[in-house]
């Protein structure tokens, strides 16, 4: 992390934290963890292309899938991601 662009809003019922990347540091965030203290954190998922496969992997076809059942599954492709939506496309 970049610690001179992190910034902290809070209000009375809101808190917002901006994280910013280290110089050097590429690629996009893939999830990130939450939480009062380490032993107790949640994790959540970036919105990614990956991260909605694999969310929809688990949900429409759980492990015991067969691999026919697997390769006809839809494709998912996010094609847009802002504040006030999302724009995903199955094919």
């Amino acid at each position: 992390l970049a610690s001179p662009e992190t910034s902290v809003s809070v209000s009375a019922h809101n808190a917002a934290i901006g994280l910013a990347k280290a110089p050097g540091s590429t690629g996009p965030w893939e999830k990130f963890c939450f939480g009062l203290d380490a032993s107790a954190l949640q994790e959540r998922l970036f919105v990614s292309e990956e991260n909605v496969d694999g969310f929809l992997g688990t949900v429409l076809c759980p492990s015991f899938c067969s691999q026919s059942a697997v390769e006809s599954q839809p494709l998912i492709e996010v094609l847009d991601v802002t504040e006030d939506r999302i724009q995903i496309s199955l094919k």
